[in-house]
């Protein structure tokens, strides 16, 4: 009866595990829309966007203030160009505000950040955001690293020959 009880007890707990697993993956997916409001489109073209995807989060201020609604490759600059989604009742960011493409933590997923400029005039539907930063890739960086080290490596090693040389002297 005892081994019955716990049987039960952890099928429960399994289930309470899938149910957790359930609402945090429609958590961080953020399957609710922008708002309960309208929004306006606005584009950002970038060198690299990473693994920035659609439905990623645009941020102002670390406040989600819309979301990516799409991105393609510009035939003529061969950049990505990002097309956003933004709330209507952020109706008043500067047309000189900059976005960059950032990481949430160390690993996480990646959204657009917005950094508000300081123009009196405000962005409008359709309208383009000129200042970016691309994403950082952290494996670009650890392979410049990496080579970085190999060829320090290689210059301070003392040649093949210096070293014959040297034990035939003697």
């Amino acid at each position: 009866m005892q081994s019955r009880a716990l049987e039960v007890l952890v099928g429960l707990f399994v289930c309470l595990g899938v149910a957790a697993i359930f609402v945090l993956t429609f958590r961080v997916a953020s399957v609710n829309g922008v708002t309960n409001g309208g929004s306006y489109s606005v584009t950002a073209a970038f060198n690299n966007i990473g693994s920035l995807a659609p439905g990623a989060s645009v941020k102002l201020a670390g406040v989600r203030i819309g979301s990516v609604t799409g991105i393609h490759i510009d035939p003529k600059t061969f950049q990505a160009v990002v097309t956003m989604a933004i709330s209507d009742k952020n109706n008043d960011i500067p047309t000189d505000s900059s976005a960059k493409i950032l990481t949430s933590g160390l690993l996480g997923a990646q959204y657009v950040g917005i950094d508000p400029g300081g123009s009196e005039k405000s962005l409008k539907n359709g309208d383009h955001i000129k200042f970016t930063q691309s994403a950082f890739v952290l494996e670009n960086v650890l392979g410049h690293f990496l080579v970085n080290m190999a060829s320090k490596r290689s210059a301070s090693a003392p040649s093949s020959s210096a070293k014959s040389g040297a034990s035939g002297s003697h």
